[in-house]
């Protein structure tokens, strides 16, 4: 039985912030590691992994860090536990989770029974579990956060598209990932598209009626008329294109992640920032 979340103590002044992180030796999480231990305001309390032939291993050392005296574990609900059990001398805990589309919903409902604020960047929530975890949450009272994408650049290539979407009536999104991940379009090009569509209007009116002699090749298209394009190679990070065109112009924005440490600033402010959150919030700007 998960633990009572409303009664989850407050942080001790000064204390550091329990981090728990989920994924510990992914790509992701593994910077996520480094990044919290590197944080004089977070202590990091446990780290969750399924790599075979890991558990028990001291995550410091699997990271080249040191010793950490951190073991990694598998047992997720086990971690969480021992991270509420650590909010008692630093205050509410947090689990920064970028694992797998297919736990990604278990894991962020787990996190709120045992009254720890999930963080999470793992893409893949359809609306209607992330309207389930928001109304969760609010039942908990537990604060948390689901971000597509921690680069503060990307917010600001969202807000200008977001912006250029008023004048621009044709648009199509692109979206360049790394080879190994497994969702597509990618939760940040949804996000960029759910932006756009806020003000209520059609887009890409049909001019022709169109014919793919290859099924899937002009993109997926949204109810919106918005057509999103995922392309997955070895040597991409993270990138993404939003182009608009109109009688003898086009306007193109592109982002483009060259490392993941470039996430780290907005995943320390998420941490930072959850515990006093009253619900569940989508998206870096909620929190800005």
């Amino acid at each position: 039985m998960a633990p009572d979340s409303a009664s989850a103590p407050a942080s001790a002044p000064g204390a550091p912030i329990p981090v728990v992180v989920a994924g510990a030796l992914g790509r992701m999480g593994a910077e996520v590691v480094k990044a919290v231990v590197g944080a004089g305001d977070c202590a990091l309390v446990a780290a969750i992994d399924t790599t075979p032939g890991k558990e028990g291993a001291d995550v410091g050392l699997e990271l080249g860090l040191g010793e950490l005296e951190v073991a990694i574990t598998s047992d997720f609900e086990g971690a969480l536990c021992q991270a509420s059990q650590a909010a008692r001398q630093g205050g509410a805990a947090v689990l920064v989770d970028f694992t797998h589309p297919s736990v990604v919903y278990e894991h962020t409902r787990a996190a709120i029974a045992y009254g720890v604020h999930p963080v999470i960047g793992t893409t893949g929530l359809s609306p209607e579990q992330l309207a389930d975890l928001a109304g969760f949450a609010d039942k908990a009272s537990v604060g948390g956060a689901v971000i597509p994408n921690f680069s503060v650049g990307m917010v600001l290539l969202q807000q200008a598209a977001a912006a250029a979407a008023r004048f621009y009536d044709c648009a199509e999104l692109t979206e360049l990932h790394h080879n190994r991940k497994a969702d597509a379009p990618s939760g940040t090009c949804i996000k960029t598209a759910e932006l756009m569509e806020e003000l209520g209007k059609a887009f890409n009116p049909q001019q022709v009626e169109e014919h793919e002699t290859l099924a899937g090749c002009r993109g997926g298209q949204r109810e919106s008329g918005l057509r999103l394009h995922s392309i997955r190679l070895p040597g991409l990070v993270a990138h993404q294109e939003v182009m608009f065109g109109a009688p003898g112009e086009t306007y193109t924005l592109r982002h483009d992640t060259i490392d993941r440490s470039a996430y780290m600033p907005g995943v320390l402010l998420t941490v930072r920032k959850v515990r006093q959150l009253g619900g569940l919030v989508y998206g870096l700007e909620r929190l800005l």
